[in-house]
């Protein structure tokens, strides 16, 4: 990988780029998928692809590949491409080379060895675990393993290596006596520690607990949100307004709003791609810039956005790491990298004497991301009576804005969870809307 870069970037600064970046990623992963009880198949696969982005004149071309034959072609077209377009004025300079911080827990060498067979027994624990419960079915789920491997290496002296491994496991499932019920559950982790025989058992009752739900009133009540629902509503709402390029366009209620009190004072929010295990812990972000922790919300004070390279240039200010891509056949742009949520914890459902908990919620990318807007249709939500789980819920909606919520947080669970990159407990909110 090393040596491919340098010869990328060395025929990139002979064909003209005054800068060019080269970022290469190997993987490796095994998915299994499950369909109406069975592994329906098992597969184990490697890809590689390099990306390159050069720099003419402050304008940037990109290309990519997956052909390793086919370098000298893609760093032409980079080149070419950069040479053609007009200079943008809001460039700098790709980022140059630090000091990186030391990251834990995002390597397991027991991922690294697990084979296909073992994959395919851990999924068939996963179906397992639904079928312990009576009158389930699976419908769909899927386990999976990853190892990646991947470089960034730029003509500014960065040069960052960094490896990780994951797992994941979900299940769908279905009752199949009496009223017709779903629910799922899920697991993600850079260690191979998760319980896969408890994926699905979780998800069974889940799904036996929501049958022959109730109807009920329009209301404003207390709410407590799984983290599967606040995640999904706080990834579609909040994080929008954190990213700098959509404050620099326009597109951000928080634009001005640094030191403003904007939540409640209980609650800090933190970026941080040094987690220890996190999902998106590594050393840099995908553009080289060092990893660091970021506090976005401190006790209720909004202090940052998040910045790429790019956006920080513009703003004449400092990349906080959070230059993000998708794969190697795209540019960097900025996104979260684990997004804690810290807010004091205690026996949040013992301690409500009314209200409702909602496990899932569908629809929540409809969200205006400016105003942070949301209305949504929770799905295995019970109501809550005297300290204690009640009644499944037959249908209902979820409305509010997320500022609101965040000033109208009242309390948070003990069950942190890791949703893909957020990390969060469950959180009861007050006065929220809820139609039946």
């Amino acid at each position: 990988m090393f040596d491919l870069a340098e010869k990328t970037l060395k025929i990139a600064e002979q064909l003209g780029a005054d800068e060019a970046e080269v970022f290469i990623i190997h993987s490796r992963s095994i998915t299994a998928d499950i369909k109406k009880n069975t592994i329906e198949s098992a597969k184990e696969r490697g890809s590689e692809g390099i990306g390159i982005r050069t720099i003419v004149n402050g304008a940037v071309g990109f290309a990519s590949t997956n052909i390793v034959e086919r370098i000298d072609e893609a760093v032409k077209v980079a080149v070419a491409s950069a040479k053609v377009r007009e200079s943008d004025p809001e460039w700098t300079s790709l980022p140059s080379n630090s000091k990186y911080p030391k990251v834990s827990g995002t390597f397991d060498k027991k991922i690294d060895e697990l084979g296909l067979d073992e994959c395919i027994s851990l999924t068939g624990e996963m179906i397992n675990g639904a079928l312990s419960v009576p009158d389930i079915n699976t419908t769909s789920g899927s386990f999976s393993t990853t190892i990646s491997k991947q470089l960034i290496m730029n003509t500014n002296g960065v040069e960052v290596i960094d490896e990780g491994t994951g797992v994941s496991g979900f299940v769908d499932v279905i009752t199949t006596d009496g009223d017709i019920s779903t629910a799922y559950d899920f697991e993600v982790s850079r260690s191979l520690d998760i319980d896969t025989f408890n994926i699905g058992k979780n998800a069974a009752d889940l799904a036996i607990r929501s049958q022959n739900g109730i109807s009920i009133e329009p209301q404003k009540t207390n709410v407590i949100l799984h983290p599967f629902a606040f995640s999904d509503i706080l990834g579609n709402t909040f994080e929008p307004s954190i990213d700098a390029d959509n404050v620099q366009k326009g597109r951000s209620s928080l634009i001005g709003k640094i030191d403003e009190s904007i939540a409640t004072s209980e609650l800090t929010i933190i970026d941080d791609g040094t987690l220890h295990a996190g999902m998106e812990t590594s050393i840099s972000d995908e553009e080289g810039t060092p990893s660091q922790r970021t506090t976005l919300i401190e006790k209720g004070v909004f202090r940052s956005y998040l910045y790429d390279n790019y956006t920080a240039g513009k703003g004449k200010t400092t990349s906080t790491g959070n230059g993000i891509r998708h794969s190697y056949s795209s540019t960097p742009s900025v996104g979260s990298r684990n997004l804690i949520i810290d807010y004091p914890q205690s026996d949040v459902i013992g301690e409500t004497d009314e209200g409702v908990f909602i496990n899932t919620v569908i629809g929540a990318h409809t969200a205006n991301a400016i105003s942070g807007d949301f209305s949504v249709e929770a799905r295995n939500a019970f109501t809550i009576k005297d300290g204690k789980i009640d009644k499944p819920i037959k249908s209902l909606m979820l409305s509010g804005n997320i500022f609101e919520m965040l000033n109208n947080i009242t309390g948070a669970g003990t069950d942190v969870r890791k949703v893909g990159g957020t990390v969060t407990p469950p959180l009861k909110v007050a006065n929220m809307s809820i139609v039946g």
